[in-house]
């Protein structure tokens, strides 16, 4: 079996890891946003939307696992920035020098 080009591997990487990177950072950013919209915009107490800092934080997880899926998080979000700036750099590449 020959050896893939490493930036065809790195593209599969990067396909087949996005959608596990997805799901957890779009509950962060919806939970979130929708906390500082809710205290800003209409006025909620801190009671009142604790629930959705809960769930943007993971505290639901409990304190063992909290730590760990923001850590993956994080590793997730800059694997996809990283994998997918290189793979846009590598195409913009080929069409300065086509």
């Amino acid at each position: 079996m020959p050896a893939m080009p490493l930036l065809v591997r790195l593209r599969e990487l990067h396909r087949n890891v996005a959608p596990f990177v997805l799901a957890p950072l779009l509950v962060t950013v919806f939970s979130g946003v929708s906390y500082r919209l809710a205290r800003d915009w209409f006025g909620a107490s801190r009671e009142q939307v604790h629930w959705l800092m809960v769930v943007h934080e993971g505290e639901w997880l409990g304190s063992t696992l909290e730590p760990v899926v923001v850590l993956l998080n994080a590793i997730g979000l800059l694997w996809m920035l990283i994998t997918g700036a290189g793979l846009l750099m590598e195409r913009w590449g080929r069409k300065v020098h086509s």
